[in-house]
């Protein structure tokens, strides 16, 4: 009798069994080399933020800034970078000489969105979204959202210029009260620090 129960369930259950295996075989599948380059193929968006990546480092310049601000009138800037959180962070650092602001930017991959965010001296923070150019040499941010204080302007717009491994430009704008924007440049050029820094 069991032999019976257990034969008679075979019979009932292979239709099931047939038409589970038949629409598996029908979906198509990838091959190994497909599927390797499918996650070898990086996003646009991680394209940028690799490029990024390659100003970890220390950097020195002077701002230039449009309208004139007389206190950053010959002042030296001081910029690094680095990267954290097992290369899934980039950490830019600004100081400028004798000013008291020590400026924060974050910039990760969000899904196929390159973000940076901007922890200001104005006690706000604003995102940007980021875009590299066709040709890979720059890449700019437009204003996302922002949290925190906006009475006193926010950070509205930032483009990172490559020159060459040793020699980048940024340019910062900064929107005041009434949309009343100030540009800053900053001409940097890579410093050679003594535990060595990437381009040396």
């Amino acid at each position: 009798m069991r032999s019976l129960g257990f034969s008679l369930f075979v019979v009932l259950m292979s239709p099931f069994v047939s038409a589970q295996s038949h629409a598996h075989e029908s979906q198509p599948q990838k091959s190994g080399a497909q599927e390797s380059v499918d996650k070898a193929v990086p996003s646009d968006a991680q394209k940028s933020f690799d490029k990024l990546k390659t100003l970890a480092g220390s950097w020195e310049g002077h701002p230039k800034v449009v309208p004139p601000v007389p206190a950053l009138d010959g002042k030296s800037a001081h910029v690094t970078f680095r990267v954290a959180s097992r290369g899934h962070t980039l950490m830019h650092d600004l100081k400028i000489e004798s000013i008291p602001d020590n400026p924060i930017t974050m910039l990760v991959v969000d899904a196929d969105r390159l973000l940076l965010t901007h922890y200001c001296d104005a006690d706000n923070r604003p995102r940007m979204v980021g875009k590299m150019s066709a040709d890979g040499k720059t890449v700019e941010f437009d204003f996302l959202d922002i949290s925190g204080n906006v009475k006193p302007g926010h950070m509205h717009h930032a483009v990172f210029t490559f020159v060459d491994e040793n020699h980048h430009i940024e340019e910062w704008t900064f929107m005041m009260p009434g949309d009343n924007p100030v540009r800053v440049r900053f001409d940097l050029e890579r410093t050679k620090e003594a535990n060595g820094a990437p381009g040396e």
